[in-house]
């Protein structure tokens, strides 16, 4: 597995692996799919300060992406959008279900601790629902701590679910 900068021709694949989280309830609060075209903004609002990553398998041609599938993400985005939050960047990782516990998200967010100094981040939060437990172990096994909790805020299929926020410092 291969972890590189995401371009927005990666978008496509980007949304399908979001999207097939949807259905579980575990990773997001979007109830139906989304378009690409829905995420094109989101993609062009990262930079290289906040920046998406992609982890891939096979090899990436020059002339054509064939050989290479992207099998997860992740992105960081600036935190609450205020400027004294301007160390602090918000995570998120979606995993194609094809490859849940084949290492990938365990790969991807070592190399987004790794890149933080260089980044001037020196917070990480995470936002992950309770029952998420997948998500907790991963977090956890890189130190975050709890940091936030928020009962019962949302609702998927009718079961209020609650909110928890991981944190970890640089």
């Amino acid at each position: 597995m291969q972890i590189r900068l995401a371009v927005e021709t990666d978008l496509p694949a980007i949304v399908e692996i979001y999207n097939a989280s949807i259905p579980s309830r575990l990773a997001t609060a979007d109830l139906e799919p989304i378009t690409v075209e829905s995420r094109r903004t989101w993609f062009r609002s990262h930079n290289d300060r906040y920046p998406v990553w992609v982890i891939t398998i096979g090899s990436r041609d020059i002339q054509s992406d064939r050989n290479e599938q992207i099998v997860g993400w992740l992105s960081l985005q600036m935190f609450y959008g205020r400027p004294a939050y301007h160390k602090t960047a918000e995570v998120s990782i979606y995993i194609d279900p094809n490859y849940h516990g084949q290492g990938g998200g365990k790969k991807l967010l070592g190399y987004a601790i790794a890149q933080c100094p260089k980044l001037n981040i020196s917070k990480l939060v995470g936002f992950v629902f309770a029952h998420n437990a997948y998500s907790r172990r991963l977090f956890g096994s890189f130190g975050f701590k709890e940091w936030g909790f928020l009962p019962h805020i949302a609702e998927l299929d009718g079961i209020e679910q609650s909110l928890i926020i991981l944190g970890k410092s640089i």
